[in-house]
Formats: structure tokens, sequence, C-alpha cells
């Protein structure tokens, strides 16, 4: 049986982090520290309670190096930290001699992708990261079922609303230049998945982005997809809503749904297991949706057309700390 690695985790108190806990645990692996700014990190309890935990970088650096010098060297380092650390603690990582199991986004930007891949090389190390619709059976039959296909352009409207109240603003997930914005905070798995089954991008046309939505229409290869984002409960349909549910996620191929709403509960476990097999999504597979996300972020909206979502026609609503003058 080959020997459980070590693992040290950054980001322990956020939302994500769990499901990486339990995704150490679940491979029978160890974690040997954990790192987070904010020391609400109870759920350690559940995995690792003799595991160390700091509340400082300075201390938890000084921590791995000591841990590497007695012999008990950490293998790979989970991020689970602010979109915007992502590239400083990998590269922190990767001068540590160590492997990376990164959650999306990987970066914030395609220059950042280059200049990890050179440390890469320069260290012999990878960078995994976490792109877990593409290990869902559902979203894996649709692929073979697309490659298998004629060459037909597809019609796919892509729906994800996730509610979040006025805290997202106060956090680092509502300042575009730590999270990236609505797009790439709650959309960049959907781009991957989308890219990685109909193909290449041709042409990305972005009608709406404000602080708590955007859309747009993505030509691919195989599809052309209308796309919808938001955080507003407000744009949820009625009918769910009324069914007490905060989230909604619909995705149709040709007029007809795609049913991929179970099945998500062990992608973590079954991500970290590709990954220690040497299966792992590493940069190259990240690149397009890291692109694709820059490309909305940067671009200026051309409003609204005959090809946006129905759902980008909503009212729009006012940012809830910001006063018009």
């Amino acid at each position: 049986m080959e020997k459980a690695k070590n693992f040290a985790l950054l980001g322990a108190a956020g939302y994500i982090a769990p499901r990486h806990f339990k995704a150490i645990k679940e491979t029978e692996n160890s974690l040997l520290a954990s790192l987070d700014t904010n020391d609400s990190v109870g759920i350690i309890d559940q995995f690792f309670p003799n595991s160390d935990f700091f509340t400082e970088f300075e201390r938890f650096d000084r921590h791995i190096d000591l841990l590497n010098r007695r012999g008990e060297k950490v293998d790979y380092f989970s991020i689970c930290t602010p979109n915007y650390l992502h590239d400083s603690h990998i590269r922190f990582a990767l001068k540590n001699d160590a492997d990376v199991i990164c959650e999306k986004p990987i970066v914030l930007n395609p220059w950042n992708v280059d200049a990890l891949s050179k440390i890469e090389q320069e260290t012999g190390r990878k960078v995994n990261t976490i792109l877990q619709l593409r290990l869902h059976p559902s979203i894996i039959n649709l692929k073979e079922s697309i490659d298998s296909g004629n060459e037909r352009v597809h019609e796919i409207r892509l729906t994800y609303i996730t509610s979040r109240g006025n805290w997202y603003y106060s956090s680092w997930k509502g300042d575009v230049s730590k999270s990236g914005g609505i797009a790439t905070n709650i959309g960049i798995h959907f781009f991957d998945m989308l890219t990685w089954i109909f193909g290449s991008i041709k042409e990305n046309i972005v009608h709406l982005s404000t602080h708590d939505r955007a859309s747009g229409l993505l030509i691919l290869e195989k599809a052309r997809v209308k796309w919808f984002m938001s955080i507003n409960d407000e744009t949820i349909p009625k009918a769910i809503l009324q069914q007490g549910k905060r989230t909604y996620r619909s995705i149709t191929l040709d007029g007809n749904e795609i049913e991929f709403s179970d099945g998500f509960t062990d992608l973590h476990t079954l991500s970290y297991q590709s990954i220690l097999e040497g299966r792992g999504f590493g940069l190259d597979d990240a690149r397009q949706s890291i692109e694709t996300v820059y490309q909305i972020r940067n671009s200026q909206p051309i409003g609204i057309t005959e090809d946006s979502h129905e759902l980008a026609k909503l009212p729009q609503s006012k940012h809830p700390f910001k006063v018009d003058n």
C-alpha cells in the first residue's frame, strides 16, 4: 500500500475548505497544518483534530520549514484562500518543493498561468486545480455524446443563480479586483465545462455585467451559449423560490434540460483521488477558462440584444452599499 501523503492547507475557515478536509481524510492522507487569518475553524475537529493551525502566515511558514527539516515533508499544499491570493500561495508551495491542489479559479489572469508554468518547470512540481464538473457522470456522458455525434452547432442555455446577502459586498468576493467578479467567482466551472465539451471560443460577447449579475453569448466550435449568472435572489424563478430554494442551476441543450443536480457531494474526493494517481487537471487544462473569464471581466457590455438570455432583461437592482449622487 502506498504511503500516506502529508498535506498542509491554506484557507481553512473558508466555505470550500471542509470539502478539502473531507477529501484528504477519505483518501487516507494526513493534514499536518493549516492556516487562516480567521480562527473559526472548529470544522477541523471532524477530520484532523491533532493537526496544527495558524492565524499568521509567518508562523505557518516557519512551521512548514520545521516540518521539512525534521523529515515530515509536506507533499501537497491545498489552497482554498481568496482568489487573488492563489498565485502567491501556489508560488509558496512550489518553492517548498511540494505539489499543489488549488481551488477555482486557479489564478485571475492568463499571464499568471504562464509564470506558474515556468516555476513548475524550474521546481519539477505540479500545480493541480479542481475542475470537478469534468468528473460528473452526467457531464462525462454528455461529452461522449457530443464527441461521437455530428458537427452541428448546438443551442445552449446556461442559468446559474446562487443567492448571496449584503455580507457579500463587504467581503473580498464583492471586490472585483480580488474575486474577479460574478462570472469568475461563481461561473468559471461552467465555462470550463462548456469549452471542454463544445470546443474553443470563437466569439465572447458580454451583454450585461453589474455588481450582482452578468450575462452574455459564447460562440464555441460546436455550440452557441446564452448564459446568465446572478447572486440576487430576485432573479430566481418564482416557482423555485416557493420551494424554499435560493439556488437555481439549469443547462438546456437544444431545448432539453441536462440533469446534473445530483452527484456533486463526492466530486472533491474524486478529484483528489485522480490527482494522487497522477491524473489531475493542470495549468494547461485551466487556461481556456481563465482566458474566458478574463475577457468577460475586461469587456465593455454591449447591452441587451435578441441574442441575450431572457433573464438579462430583468430590471436592474442598485448596489446596496453605493449611493447615487
